[in-house]
């Protein structure tokens, strides 16, 4: 497993933490794979009851590596998400769809559905890619300092690749969340039913420990079944499919980027998008 994800097990519960901290746990592909071994090595792990994802520092993600210099873009690594070819040496659309299949959508949809649950404990900042991560999860903790964006509308892309934003926001919050590109609070989270509870900064831990003490003695063949249960019906409300077909607009905004600014993002970066912000 590599430095950019941490692992520990405490009474049952494996605790993966996002560790980045010097750049707000931005996400690049080294930290992909070394979560999914992460959260590989827990569920094979009969001792382990519940998972719990969290961030190490200030905030729990501030989204894509889109510019620090640990940013992987033309890396390989060993596959495992989708069966599609390697995106390196591809050329144009063909490198970044095989790139954002596997390493965004792919591995989501994999950590989704992993048969135990999985709790996000969140503080400060929660962006675009650091929703999907949270979004992924099964219950969603957050401190009353943590704040919520998918902003990359103003990149001309509509919102992250794991498109799951009116199942979990509603359509009305999902498109002012986009049109807009501002943040929302765990308060406002919580009102629409994204976010489980929200506790004061210095009860999270404490807070999320008890509820994943309280899951884990629930039988656990039961709460994989129920798991189970209710993603298949977020499916059967158009989730999947939903998101497959979200994920080629995506595709045509990077193009469409590409074509007109020779930049898949717009020429933006991750300072580019704060120094944009309203």
């Amino acid at each position: 497993m590599a430095d950019e994800v941490l692992y520990d097990v405490r009474d049952r519960i494996a605790v993966i933490t996002l560790n980045r901290p010097e750049y707000a746990n931005a996400q690049n592909s080294a930290m992909t794979y070394a979560l999914d071994a992460a959260f590989g090595r827990a569920v094979n792990d009969d001792q382990v009851a519940v998972l719990v994802l969290t961030g190490a520092g200030k905030h729990f993600c501030g989204g894509h590596d889109i510019g620090t210099p640990g940013r992987d873009l033309d890396r390989s690594f060993d596959r495992q998400a989708v069966l599609w070819w390697d995106h390196v040496g591809k050329a144009g659309a063909d490198a970044r769809y095989a790139r954002e299949m596997e390493v965004y959508l792919g591995m989501c949809r994999r950590w989704r559905e992993i048969p135990k649950p999985l709790i996000a404990m969140v503080q400060g900042a929660c962006i675009a890619g650091g929703l999907m991560l949270a979004w992924v999860c099964d219950l969603i903790v957050a401190a009353e300092d943590a704040f919520f964006a998918d902003p990359v509308v103003r990149m001309g892309i509509p919102g992250v690749e794991y498109f799951a934003h009116p199942w979990v926001l509603g359509p009305r919050l999902a498109k002012e969340v986009l049109f807009t590109g501002g943040r929302f609070s765990a308060e406002r989270a919580y009102q629409v039913g994204m976010v489980n509870r929200v506790v004061p900064r210095a009860d999270l831990e404490s807070a999320v420990f008890e509820l994943a003490g309280q899951v884990a003695g629930m039988p656990p063949f039961g709460l994989a079944l129920a798991k189970r249960a209710v993603n298949q019906c977020e499916d059967l409300m158009g989730m999947r499919p939903g998101m497959d077909a979200v994920f080629g607009l995506h595709h045509l905004a990077h193009a469409h980027n590409a074509e007109v600014s020779g930049h898949s993002l717009a020429g933006l970066d991750a300072r580019g998008m704060r120094d944009a912000a309203p």
